[in-house]
């Protein structure tokens, strides 16, 4: 129930955070606000819950087949933290939400479209070798995007500090998880909560994020929507393309599209709260950025379902790469991203 509906369970969670006040009073305890300082801790343990629910052999894989993981991840990290920035330039926007935008598309992707991937009837496999490289990669890669995209405000502090933060909250929690596989004990105990609480967990930090700006976002421009609208459906479209220019097969152009167009809003919201902690607007975009790709990647996966590869791949008459590694189909990929 908890991950069928996801959707409805952060609609339901960032409405109760929004109008908290409203409901129990300006002076009540607010159980967001006092753990807005936790963040960090709670990114990280989501992201541990991440690493305990990876397939080994599915990480196996990325080394495998790292050319075509290395390439669909090259295709994230160059498309998206270019198409924030050209939204955050075309539409105009300034100080807070040009950073938040922006960082929008420098993080690596969720983990949200391994499942959608599934449900599309893609190659959850790929997608999964996707999210991992993308996120291992991130102290590494992000800082530079943000570099290339903000100029002058990211100094060598600022990129310093993101570097840490995300080898502190991500890199090292994931790592972490996936040896605690090696200890069966543990790997029972994360196998039964482990999605539970990764679930939950990003829906608090999105709760967090609505409650730090319940004035803001009932001020918030139009256009913010429009932008973070444009930076998803693009990195959909960026995603189909690059497929075709790898020259995937359909069911890894799927998993490609997902990958990239939903971004990880839990990893850049908390990442903008350790960057910018006495300005919570600039978290705003990346807790709005969430009911979005939710919202869309999974009428998309829902589309592609109902479409099938062969369809997709005859239309596609370009030459596909020879895969040595084995792909994992869609009925035996089930267990293992079902929690994730």
């Amino acid at each position: 129930m908890l991950q069928k509906h996801l959707l409805l369970w952060l609609t339901l969670s960032s409405m109760l955070a929004g109008f908290w006040p409203n409901l129990f009073g300006a002076t009540a305890f607010d159980p967001f606000l006092a753990s807005a300082s936790h963040i960090g801790w709670i990114v990280a343990a989501v992201m541990f819950c991440v690493g305990t629910l990876l397939p080994t052999e599915e990480v196996r894989n990325v080394l495998n087949r790292w050319p075509l993981i290395v390439g669909g991840t090259a295709v994230q990290y160059i498309s998206m933290p270019f198409l924030a920035w050209a939204v955050a330039t075309t539409f105009g926007m300034t100080g807070d939400l040009r950073v938040g935008t922006i960082m929008v598309g420098c993080v690596p992707g969720a983990m949200a479209s391994n499942v959608l991937t599934m449900v599309a009837r893609g190659n959850v496999s790929y997608s999964v070798g996707l999210t991992t490289s993308a996120t291992l990669l991130s102290p590494l890669i992000v800082p530079i995007a943000l570099r290339l995209t903000l100029g002058a405000q990211a100094d060598a502090e600022f990129l310093t500090k993101s570097a840490v933060s995300l080898i502190l909250q991500v890199v090292i929690p994931v790592l972490l998880g996936l040896f605690s596989q090696r200890l069966s004990i543990l790997k029972q105990i994360a196998d039964r909560i482990s999605g539970h609480v990764a679930n939950i967990s990003i829906l608090w930090v999105i709760a967090i994020v609505v409650a730090a700006n319940r004035q803001a976002i009932q001020e918030f421009p139009v256009i913010l929507i429009a932008g973070l609208l444009l930076i998803n459906v693009g990195g959909y479209l960026a995603g189909q393309l690059g497929g075709r220019l790898l020259r995937l097969d359909s069911g890894m152009r799927r998993a490609l599209m997902l990958e990239i167009g939903m971004q990880n809003a839990g990893v850049g919201a908390s990442l903008a709260k350790g960057l910018f902690p006495d300005n919570p607007r600039v978290a705003l975009p990346c807790g709005l950025f969430a009911f979005g790709c939710m919202t869309t990647g999974t009428l998309l996966a829902q589309f592609l379902r109902n479409r099938t590869a062969e369809t997709e791949d005859a239309l596609d008459t370009t030459e596909r790469p020879i895969d040595s590694a084995p792909s994992l189909s869609t009925t035996d990929s089930t267990e293992s991203v079902k929690e994730i």
